[in-house]
């Protein structure tokens, strides 16, 4: 989205004893604009540079407004997780390791369904997520098909129970394996209404959901 802010001074000069000045900001939006009027009691602390500095998109800078463009992506996705895998299941036969909810560059988004079919072949299935319909499949070379068997071996809860589970939290917006770490679980991400991100770990064996604290400071 292309922003164009312009900030145009109207009364450059302080009132003398009342020490106050007018400023209109004008700022426009592919091309459709809107006037802010502002009053600003002008001190000398005000004239100094406090270091802060905005961005266009009126943001500090450090700030990123991409969560809010990923909570519209999962507030707007009709399909759920555990329906993604399903879905992909129904289309490609094997144990899905991975869902992932992507938002594209040109703005549409798709379930990331991968799939670990029974003659080791991977499968990379993307799922409509307004409509569950499979938009596209194609066969991906990974190498830790061994990990991935070995991680799985004895678990009794599948990526679409561990979606399902960690729905009871939020909305569901990532399930994929932890082959690697100690958990022996599910690792999920759920996303609130006000945007807010949360990580869990669902128990292979158990099912058990349980808040994720290992990327915590």
């Amino acid at each position: 989205m292309k922003r164009n802010i312009v900030i145009a001074t109207v009364a450059a000069a302080a009132l003398v004893g009342s020490g106050t000045a007018t400023a209109l900001a004008v700022s426009g939006d592919d091309g459709a604009a809107a006037t802010r009027a502002s009053n600003a009691r002008v001190t000398d602390d005000d004239a100094q540079d406090s270091g802060v500095r905005q961005d266009d998109d009126g943001l500090k800078d450090g700030d990123d407004d991409g969560r809010d463009d990923d909570s519209a992506q999962a507030a707007s996705a009709k399909v759920t997780a555990a329906d993604a895998i399903s879905a992909a299941l129904r289309q490609t036969p094997g144990t899905a390791v991975s869902a992932d909810l992507d938002d594209d560059d040109d703005g549409s988004g798709a379930w990331e369904v991968d799939v670990l079919a029974k003659n080791d072949a991977w499968h990379s299935v993307r799922i409509d997520p307004g409509t569950g319909k499979v938009l596209s499949s194609h066969v991906e070379h990974e190498d830790d098909t061994a990990q991935v068997r070995a991680a799985l071996k004895g678990a009794s809860t599948s990526a679409t129970e561990a979606a399902k589970a960690a729905a009871a939290k939020g909305k569901v917006t990532s399930v994929d394996l932890d082959e690697d770490g100690a958990s022996k679980a599910w690792e999920a991400e759920t996303r609130a209404a006000d945007g807010a991100e949360q990580d869990w770990l669902v128990g292979l064996k158990t099912g058990k959901v349980t808040a994720d604290h290992s990327d915590d400071d």
